[in-house]
């Protein structure tokens, strides 16, 4: 879904230091606002460089943007150098608490697990993401010949892995890979597996293995993921806990979704998996699977409306 007023907008630049879920979140606005976009990224600074305002690199030089989006730390110094060189010209969009006075920016964006509060500040219940009906569409299309010979309901397992503030052990794996078979077999339905990049060779094999006797398909690691399609193609949808972005695009779907919780959950994600699952949103991965329904997460057209409406009165005024 698009904003259907188009916006005054000829150039837009998405900001981030390059993690492809930073990227995502802006990518995802920029599509929402039905703009087009060029993705740079901002290089980390070495050593004492790291304390000092970094200085713009020779890729970002005038003519300056109608509008920037920045995600993450790294890229703040960078959007406050456009905005003041082009004058306040340029419109800056800043998505995740930039540690510092959001009035610095035209507009922030933050989830309601972040404390940043602010009269342009546009508080979101989850991350800013890609998925919309349109993708999803598209992707049903593309990969339902991997799945068409499972049986139904079809169960879509998106495994992400190890970050900074929880591991996914040999343990975890054999305790998830049994749960999902209690759920498949229960059920008399398929599973569909994805993996991140995170997960590690160690308990994709574990997975494989002990999900050998489930009727299944299990992504191979070759080609296009097909993480869109599973979404799009599932009745169920099973995801870990680690990995925010992954569980708003699910619960952008509308369909049932379990959260499985892997140990030392941060305090953030604990957070956001318990406001989800207190809302009726999202249920903990136990075992089992039934279906219910709820309101699907709808955070990045509600961004791109708050953007959209800042941007409109910024023009006119």
């Amino acid at each position: 879904m698009t904003i259907k007023t188009v916006l005054p907008i000829s150039t837009c630049w998405i900001v981030t230091e390059g993690l492809i879920g930073l990227q995502n979140q802006a990518i995802g606005l920029a599509q929402a606002l039905g703009v087009s976009y060029v993705v740079k990224e901002v290089k980390k600074p070495k050593g004492i460089w790291r304390l000092l305002f970094p200085s713009l690199e020779e890729q970002f030089t005038p003519p300056w943007p109608d509008l920037l989006i920045s995600c993450g730390r790294q890229s703040v110094a960078v959007s406050l150098a456009i905005r003041r060189a082009s004058g306040k010209k340029t419109f800056t969009v800043h998505i995740q608490d930039p540690l510092i006075d959001p009035e610095k920016f035209d507009v922030v964006v933050v989830p309601a697990h972040d404390k940043l509060r602010g009269k342009n500040v546009l508080v979101t219940q989850g991350a800013i993401h890609r998925v919309n009906l349109e993708k999803l569409i598209n992707a049903a299309d593309q990969f339902r010949r991997l799945v068409e010979v499972l049986p139904h309901p079809l169960i879509s397992v998106l495994v992400g892995g190890k970050n900074r503030h929880q591991g996914f052990s040999a343990v975890s794996a054999h305790d998830f890979a049994g749960k999902l078979q209690m759920a498949a077999t229960n059920i008399r339905g398929g599973l569909a597996v994805t993996f991140s990049r995170r997960t590690g060779a160690e308990n994709e094999a574990i997975l494989r293995k002990n999900l050998a006797g489930v009727p299944s398909y299990i992504w191979d690691g070759q080609g296009e993921n097909p993480y869109f399609g599973l979404l799009a193609l599932a009745e169920a949808i099973i995801v870990t806990c680690d990995s925010i972005s992954m569980i708003s695009e699910a619960c952008s779907t509308g369909k049932p979704v379990y959260i499985y919780e892997l140990p030392n959950c941060g305090r953030r994600h604990k957070k956001f998996c318990e406001s989800l699952i207190h809302q009726g949103l999202a249920r903990p991965f136990l075992g089992t699977v039934e279906s219910w329904e709820y309101m699907p997460l709808n955070d990045t057209y509600k961004a791109a409306e708050y953007v959209h409406e800042h941007y409109i009165s910024s023009v006119t005024t």
